[in-house]
């Protein structure tokens, strides 16, 4: 069971965000201000920490700086109100691993956290991405689909592996441009729809499953045939 911190000061907040993670499985302890946070980090092992990036005694972002001097590499999950480009760009730059502004949603909390997780579990040691029969070879840079070879874009490469480590997820349009496009692009531009579009013709054209599904008013999914 992965052991999850969460440095939350708001306690109807951490309340409820430890009662959906411990229904999802995850193992919670709990600080309510940053120096007890970093105390409780730097002494125990945590599989994640999901930090708030305003807190008492020590704010989120020192508390990150701080582990991370001691060669602490445990997953970081920012939350804040603060939701600025240049915000999530100084949370990440001071080492945080994922940025999610309040308000957020639950179930895409949960998906970050996976993702997150699963980063953590195959860091350095994975060269092949499979679901169903569509594979990306990290090394080699290819991408076949029944045996059929893919021509990628660099851009398209980097959407399609983004979606396939979140495979049978819902990937929201923001997981996309901060994931995809490192924040470069207003959260209202079509240029998701047109890559999506683009890799849906070049992966799901000529196959009898689409696999590249739209999340009406949520995102996207990668999803192999049942």
């Amino acid at each position: 069971m992965p052991r999850i911190l969460i440095i939350e000061d708001d306690l109807e907040l951490a309340a409820a965000l430890t009662a959906g993670l411990k229904e999802a499985g995850y193992a919670l302890s709990h600080a309510a201000d940053g120096e007890a946070g970093l105390d409780l980090a730097a002494r125990e092992k945590f599989d994640a920490l999901i930090i708030d990036r305003m807190l008492p005694k020590c704010d989120g972002l020192s508390v990150i700086s701080s582990l991370r001097a001691k060669d602490n590499q445990t997953p970081v999950l920012i939350l804040s109100a603060l939701d600025q480009v240049d915000d999530r760009v100084t949370g990440l730059r001071a080492g945080g691993d994922d940025y999610l502004p309040k308000p957020y949603a639950l179930s895409e909390l949960l998906a970050r956290l996976e993702a997150l997780l699963r980063r953590k579990d195959t860091q350095g040691a994975q060269t092949k991405i499979r679901v169903g029969d569509l594979e990306m070879n990290l090394i080699a840079r290819t991408v076949t689909r029944a045996g059929k070879e893919i021509d990628l874009q660099p851009r398209e490469f980097t959407l399609l592996e983004y979606l396939l480590r979140h495979a049978n997820q819902v990937v929201t349009r923001t997981m996309l441009l901060e994931g995809v496009w490192d924040f470069h692009f207003d959260p209202q531009t079509n240029v998701i729809d047109v890559h999506i579009s683009r890799l849906r013709q070049k992966i799901d054209k000529g196959f009898p499953h689409a696999m590249l599904q739209t999340v009406r008013g949520a995102g996207y999914m990668i999803k192999a045939a049942a």
